[in-house]
């Protein structure tokens, strides 16, 4: 059961062949088996089996969705009123949220059952989930690679079955990132769909919640019951809802699909783009047709993100003062030398790191020369998005420029580190929906994933064009071994 779908787990709790307790208990357990992987920071068994039984109660009574008892797991950004909310941060060290945040409340009226909390990269910020308080997350198809990040945990959730769904962020490619690296489907809808209310901050123009499963259709289901308008988050984009399922059925044929050229050049690994260019021949196979496009002012989206990233970074982590919120140090002389000593302790090196760069680029007499021109470039680049969806429908491409590396490979430099989100950026930065699905394996047997982009509120078309993939090949059925 383990191995099944969303969409399949929700036909099994129709049919009565499982019921939502069981599904707890299997999930659960299987989370205990697989500790090492070390995905999960916060588990409440009490809790989620008493969400189940309600789920069970739903059913029983004709109020279910086609998601109540579909089991699911939070990433540690989202805060949660019967699980603690770390953000995988000693600052927050056992903080217990008074509310729900909006994407887990959503979900949670829809019937979805807990798991747990997932591991992440300290305040979400990391493409590789090396910068936890609380440890690596291990990749499941080889231990000794990172899953990606900031949602390592989320994506190794999922890839090791430990749950069928997970939720997670993305702000700069977070979620397509572990996506591809862990070999599953990870989506990021177009900014400001998905409420950000109870989401823990950190770069606010760019912070998307998203989710990972293991196909498109699954996405889609829970979609449905995730996104959505909220007053309560200003960002939030007040539109009628609508069915993601729709164009799962679409046609191939006749469908435009972009391949910027500045994707496919130096520094992208022969293994990434032969399995990238073998989905995009599918879609050919398909009747799809490939139209080369240009993204020239792409190349900026690196410097123009690591301006404007840890610029809003710096404003929104100076809440945690020890004063306010967060961790408190123990001894200190005055109230700035408590400042001082609680921050020092709580973050970890590389919010640090970003707080530093963001509060020197928002100071006086550098604000007009970074931050403000970096916005203008981050302007360039959602206009060449537009003026290329003049050409095509989708913009596919790859993930990464490599398969998941090792631990440690990167770690002792930041702006390699970096670099590993050179083709997610630029879509971030244009707040445009994109996602990863798996499209093959390559050096040392790891996942690689195809890159897709949709322009604003198109989703449901998104959704479809990956489904079509996923019904024609089993990429997003494959499992690492020793997970069964």
């Amino acid at each position: 059961m383990f191995e099944k779908s969303v969409a399949e787990l929700s036909r099994a709790l129709g049919s009565g062949e499982v019921s939502a307790v069981e599904l707890a208990q299997l999930f659960l357990a299987r989370i205990e088996r697989f500790r090492a992987f070390n995905a999960f920071l916060d588990m409440r068994p009490e809790v989620t089996l008493a969400q189940a039984r309600a789920a069970d109660r739903m059913r029983a009574e004709g109020r279910a969705t086609p998601l109540t008892g579909v089991p699911v797991a939070h990433k540690d950004i989202f805060v949660t009123r019967d699980f603690a909310s770390t953000a995988a941060s000693k600052m927050l060290a056992g903080y217990m949220s008074p509310f729900d945040a909006a994407v887990v409340e959503n979900m949670a009226r829809a019937g979805m059952v807990t798991l747990g909390k997932v591991n992440c990269d300290e305040f979400a910020m990391g493409s590789s989930n090396e910068n936890s308080a609380y440890g690596n997350v291990a990749n499941p198809w080889n231990p000794g690679a990172v899953p990606g990040g900031s949602s390592g945990g989320s994506a190794t959730a999922v890839a090791a079955r430990l749950a069928p769904a997970a939720t997670a962020t993305d702000t700069g490619g977070s979620i397509r990132e572990p996506a591809a690296f862990s070999g599953i489907t990870g989506i990021k809808p177009t900014y400001g769909r998905a409420s950000r209310w109870g989401m823990i901050a950190f770069a606010s123009s760019l912070d998307q919640a998203g989710i990972m499963t293991q196909s498109a259709e699954d996405a889609a289901l829970i979609f449905n019951a995730m996104l959505g308008f909220d007053p309560r988050d200003s960002t939030s984009i007040e539109r009628a809802s609508e069915d993601y399922t729709r164009d799962l059925a679409m046609p191939v044929k006749g469908l435009r699909i972009g391949m910027p050229k500045e994707f496919f050049g130096k520094g992208l690994k022969p293994d990434v783009e032969a399995a990238v260019r073998a989905a995009l021949a599918e879609y050919e196979r398909m009747g799809a047709h490939l139209v080369e496009i240009s993204l020239p002012n792409a190349e900026l989206g690196i410097p123009v993100y690591y301006v404007i990233a840890p610029a809003e970074c710096s404003s929104n982590l100076s809440r945690f003062d020890g004063v306010r919120y967060g961790h408190r140090a123990s001894e200190y002389r005055d109230l700035a030398d408590m400042i001082k000593k609680s921050r020092a302790e709580g973050f970890g090196p590389e919010p640090k790191r970003r707080i530093l760069i963001g509060t020197y680029v928002l100071s006086h007499g550098y604000y007009d020369a970074y931050y403000l021109q970096a916005q203008k470039v981050r302007r360039l680049i959602a206009d060449e998005f537009q003026r290329a969806f003049r050409e095509c429908d989708v913009i596919a491409g790859p993930v990464t420029t490599s398969v998941a590396f090792g631990f440690g490979e990167k770690a002792a430099d930041p702006v390699e580190m970096y670099l590993s989100d050179l083709y997610t950026i630029p879509g971030s930065l244009a707040g445009l929906p994109g996602m990863s699905i798996p499209c093959g394996f390559g050096d040392r047997g790891l996942p690689v994933g195809l890159q897709l982009t949709a322009n604003y509120f198109e989703e449901a078309r998104l959704l479809g064009v990956a489904h079509r993939y996923q019904q024609a090949t089993d990429w997003h059925r494959r499992m690492p071994g020793g997970i069964a």
